[in-house]
């Protein structure tokens, strides 16, 4: 979906009239404070499927991917293999990697500062910072926007783990659906094509279908393959045309 982006422009000096630092920050703000609430959901969420304190708390430091840890802790929850809850989680976070490589053009930081800038490369400080006409706009709005989401996300998440016990039982709540929510909300304006919406479509098919009979957390690893599935259709479907387009394989079929 990324490559389908139109880069931004991308200048070293002042920013343009029209996208103010001020802006820049604000609609990072926005962003940041939004999503970073939803870590309270998570931290309950975390401690509901048997996760304590310590526990959830790194998950939410080292991993810092919402919608990688919300599948770690349903998977666990459901009563999932470990090590199945945690390669659904890690696949995931794959995506992550591929922000990275449309980011570090853009934002062109220090090699001292990239394993730092690395750990902030979500699907929110990516669509902020893509958003942006300039360099200059989309590290502020990186920075601000990760930042923000850093800290409110990790103090959310440990009042949502202490305060699970107050709260009684998570499933009545709701509260594990707040985070696979926040991610749809963010992936839902992105699918503009038809392909992407048929790849979409075919994961949500793939990943309810198999829900009944799959341990819990495989159904998420399934739901993958609509991806290289809808690539591999559009594959053979442009070969095909292209043959029927090209006038000597017409002449060699006539033959």
């Amino acid at each position: 979906m990324a490559e389908r982006t139109a880069p931004p422009v991308i200048r070293d000096g002042a920013p343009p009239q029209g996208k103010p630092d001020a802006a820049v920050v604000r609609d990072a703000l926005g962003v940041g404070v939004a999503v970073g609430l939803s870590g309270f959901a998570f931290g309950v969420t975390s401690a509901g499927s048997g996760l304590d304190v310590l526990q959830t708390c790194v998950l939410s430091l080292l991993v810092f991917t919402g919608a990688s840890q919300f599948a770690l802790v349903g998977a666990l929850a459901a009563g999932g293999n470990p090590f199945t809850a945690a390669a659904g989680a890690f696949f995931l976070g794959t995506r992550n990697a591929f922000y990275g490589l449309r980011l570090s053009q853009l934002l062109a930081v220090p090699k001292a500062v990239r394993p730092f800038a690395a750990h902030w490369v979500i699907d929110e400080t990516t669509a902020v910072a893509l958003a942006q006409p300039s360099r200059r706009a989309a590290r502020l709005g990186f920075t601000v926007t990760g930042l923000t989401l850093y800290v409110l996300w990790n103090a959310t998440t440990l009042l949502g783990a202490l305060g699970a016990e107050a709260i009684g039982d998570t499933a009545a709540w709701g509260l594990d659906a707040a985070g696979p929510a926040v991610f749809l909300a963010l992936l839902a304006p992105m699918l503009k094509s038809a392909t992407e919406r048929t790849t979409a479509g075919i994961a949500v098919l793939l990943g309810l279908g198999l829900l009944p009979v799959l341990p819990a957390g495989v159904p998420v690893l399934a739901a993958a393959l609509a991806a290289p599935l809808v690539l591999w259709f559009q594959g053979r479907r442009m070969g095909r045309s292209a043959a029927a387009a090209d006038p000597s394989g017409r002449e060699k079929e006539t033959r």
